[in-house]
C-alpha cells in the first residue's frame, strides 16, 4: 500500500501545464515560436526566423520600422496578408541518417524545404510594435489569420505578453476563442502569465473561460499549476468553474494540494468545491492531500468540510487580495 501511494504521490507531483519552448538565441529575430501545449517563460518565446528569410515587408514589420512598412504598402498593397517566405531551407538530422560509433553519434544533415507562415501582423504582434499593428489594421488586414501552428496574432500578442498589441485586436473585433494546434486559447496563454489586466480584457471580449486545451485544461487549471494565486483569484471572481477537470479527470483543488503550500489550496476553498471528485485512478483531493507530505494541505480540507457542514465560510470578509497574503504558506 505504501509502494502504491509512493507511486501517486510523484504523480501528483508532476505539473500538468503545457510546455514551451524556452530557447532563445541573439542571431534571430524574436517573435513567439514553436512550442508543444502551453507556457510562461520569463520572456516570451519568438518566432526563430532569419533576417534573410523575410521579406522586406515581414522585415520592416519585425523591427517595428513604421515608415518602410507604410512605405512597402504604398506601392504593393497586396502584400499586406502575404505569408513570408513560402519555403525555408533547415538542416535536419533524419533517423535514418544516424549512426552508433563507439565513442557516440555521427549523424549526417539533409537538408529539407518547409511552410512556415507568418504575416506581417503576426511578426509585429509577437515582437510588441503597437503602432506597426496599427497601421496593419487601419489598412484592413486579416485579424484572424492564422500561422503554422494555428495561432493568430492575438494568440502571438497575449503568448508575447504584448498587451497594447492585443488591445489593438480586441478593440478591432479579433476573434478571442480561435484554437491553435494544441487547442490553447489566448485566454490560455494569459491565464499562464502575470497580467491580469490582460485576462480581464480577454473576459471581457467573450473569451471563453472554460475552453479546454488538448491535456483537458482549463485556464484557471493552467493558473493553478503555474501557482499564481493572483491569476487564479482574478479567474474564480470572473466565475471560472473551480470544479472543472483536466483529461485525467483532476481538478483544480488536486492540482494545488501536490504542490507546495502557497496558498493556492485557500483560495480554491473559497467556493463550492466537490470534495467527492475522483481522478481517472479513483483518488479524491484529500488523498492527493495526504500523499503530497504537506500537513498543511490536510488540514484545510478538513477544516473546510467542517465549516461546510455548518453552512460558513472560512473566510468571511476578507477580500481576494487580503486572502492571497493571510494564507501563504512558507
Amino acid at each position: 500500500m505504501m509502494k502504491f501511494f509512493g507511486s501517486i504521490k510523484k504523480k501528483v507531483q508532476l505539473s500538468s501545464s503545457p510546455s514551451f519552448d524556452r530557447s532563445e538565441s541573439s542571431s534571430i529575430i524574436k517573435g513567439a515560436g514553436s512550442s508543444s501545449s502551453i507556457l510562461t517563460p520569463p520572456n516570451a518565446p519568438g518566432y526563430c526566423i532569419r533576417c534573410k528569410d523575410l521579406g522586406k515587408l515581414h522585415k520592416a514589420a519585425s523591427v517595428g520600422d513604421l515608415e518602410r512598412v507604410q512605405h512597402h504598402l504604398q506601392y504593393k498593397k497586396h502584400d499586406l496578408d502575404k505569408r513570408d517566405k513560402e519555403h525555408r531551407q533547415l538542416h535536419v538530422i533524419r533517423a535514418k541518417d544516424m549512426v552508433t560509433k563507439d565513442q557516440g553519434w555521427r549523424h549526417a544533415s539533409t537538408t529539407i524545404f518547409v511552410s512556415l507562415p507568418e504575416t506581417p501582423l503576426h511578426l509585429a504582434c509577437a515582437n510588441g510594435y503597437p503602432d506597426v499593428v496599427s497601421l496593419l489594421v487601419a489598412r484592413k488586414c486579416k485579424l484572424n489569420i492564422q500561422d503554422s501552428e494555428n495561432r493568430s496574432p492575438l494568440i502571438k500578442a497575449v503568448q508575447c505578453q504584448q498587451e497594447e498589441c492585443a488591445t489593438i485586436l480586441l478593440e478591432n473585433k479579433a476573434e478571442t476563442n480561435l484554437m491553435d494546434i494544441n487547442k490553447n486559447t489566448a485566454l490560455h496563454y494569459a491565464a499562464c502569465g502575470r497580467n491580469v489586466s490582460l485576462v480581464n480584457k480577454l473576459i471581457e471580449h467573450k473569451a471563453n473561460i472554460e475552453a479546454q486545451n488538448k491535456d483537458g485544461l482549463t485556464p484557471l487549471l493552467l493558473a493553478v499549476t503555474e501557482n499564481n494565486p493572483e491569476m487564479v483569484a482574478t479567474l474564480l471572481k470572473k466565475g471560472a468553474d473551480v470544479n472543472a477537470s483536466d483529461k485525467l479527470q483532476r481538478t483544480a483543488l488536486m492540482l494545488a494540494v501536490g504542490g507546495k503550500p502557497i496558498g493556492i489550496v485557500s483560495l480554491l476553498l473559497q467556493h463550492d468545491v466537490d470534495l467527492s471528485r475522483q481522478d481517472i485512478y479513483g483518488l479524491t483531493a484529500e488523498e492527493y492531500a495526504t500523499c503530497s507530505g504537506y500537513s498543511i494541505h490536510h488540514e484545510l480540507i478538513s477544516r473546510y468540510k467542517i465549516q461546510k457542514n455548518l453552512n460558513k465560510p472560512i473566510f468571511p470578509e476578507t477580500s481576494c487580495p487580503e486572502r492571497i497574503s493571510a494564507i501563504k504558506f512558507s
